[in-house]
């Protein structure tokens, strides 16, 4: 122990907050989501609402959750009065109004606000009544999606057998600047779709979703293989079934297997916020040159000194924190020891994470 045992820091002067933020890449594959392990890794339920996705056969314990796939058709949708029973029209219903009023909110009247395709609520425009979502694990999305890094590429071609022959892309290309703030959850960007292989599109840079980046949710329009294409491609492996088919007349599971039959790659950039307390514990020339320690001396005599007119030293390992009732609540461990004599200074920098 040094010969005073406690120094108060001045919070102004010698405690600092910050934020580090730290990112990792997430690559998926489309083989992991549309045929590794052809449907082992792929989880359905009794309720039908949505599939779950894992990185491995689900029944193995060494099996990572991924993301959950449902679609939804709200009250406004062209297409709503012709979805029928067998299309679970009810429950698609009740998942789009469920996502919009957690993602999107209420309007003044108390009324669920539709997902709008540009972000701007109060000047109308387009509306996404048909969406997929894509329900990221916090696993991999971590604090949120780091934003301009989301990238998925989609099988773009008719043919249900050779669905990567053509592609298209789907990124936040504007999120790390233009994102949205007028969500619930958090802020959101705007998905665009553009060509990646065999021009597929009618248009490129086409408004085609929005990515909620804290809550780690991707919703976009079902249109994206169908009216956005030159040519809408072919949802069942029998037959000349189009996703808006699908939508009115199959299950969610059943629009889920032919989704993931057509994912490519997908992959973004996530994001941990690493807060930090940084103490500066300052000792001067004049402090800590002694030690209360009993080893210090033998026979009256300082150890560490061989000569009378020799400097006493001490011997810097560890710094304690303490609150205003001098309880320990921290300490840090130097690697090695700090020599300290009266023509030393040292700032010890300590920091806490959380």
């Amino acid at each position: 122990m040094a010969e005073s045992f406690y120094k108060s820091l001045d919070i102004g002067k010698d405690v600092v907050s910050t934020r580090t933020l730290l990112h990792e890449a997430i690559p998926l594959t489309g083989t992991i989501i549309s045929g590794t392990y052809g449907v082992a890794n792929i989880k359905s339920y009794a309720h039908g609402m949505f599939q779950s996705v894992y990185d491995y056969p689900y029944l193995s314990s060494s099996a990572n959750y991924i993301f959950d796939i449902t679609t939804g058709v709200g009250a406004n949708s062209a297409i709503h009065a012709s979805v029928n029973a067998s299309g679970q029209k009810s429950k698609k219903l009740n998942i789009y109004n469920q996502m919009a009023q957690v993602l999107m909110g209420y309007d003044h009247l108390g009324a669920i606000q539709r997902f709008d395709e540009d972000g701007d609520i109060l000047a109308g425009g387009n509306k996404l009544d048909n969406v997929i979502f894509l329900n990221f694990s916090r696993l991999l999305t971590k604090d949120e999606i780091k934003k301009g890094t989301f990238s998925l590429k989609l099988g773009a071609n008719a043919a249900y057998a050779t669905p990567m022959t053509k592609l298209l892309e789907i990124t936040d290309a504007s999120g790390s600047s233009g994102f949205l703030v007028n969500s619930p959850v958090g802020e959101y960007g705007i998905l665009f779709a553009k060509q990646s292989t065999g021009n597929p599109l009618a248009a490129t840079n086409v408004k085609c979703g929005l990515l909620f980046y804290q809550a780690g949710i991707c919703a976009l329009t079902s249109s994206v293989l169908q009216q956005l294409l030159t040519t809408p491609v072919s949802a069942s492996a029998t037959g000349t079934a189009t996703f808006s088919d699908l939508l009115t007349g199959s299950t969610i599971d059943t629009f889920a297997n032919s989704f993931r039959h057509r994912i490519n790659n997908l992959q973004f950039n996530n994001t941990v916020e690493l807060n930090s307390s940084v103490y500066f514990c300052r000792v001067n020339h004049n402090e800590y040159n002694y030690s209360t320690n009993p080893t210090y001396l033998s026979g009256s005599k300082i150890r560490v000194k061989t000569q009378t007119s020799d400097l006493p030293v001490s011997y810097i390992t560890t710094v304690g924190l303490y609150n205003d009732n001098n309880e320990l609540l921290a300490t840090a461990k130097l690697s090695e020891p700090l020599k300290k004599s009266s023509d030393t200074e040292f700032t010890i920098r300590v920091r806490l994470d959380y």
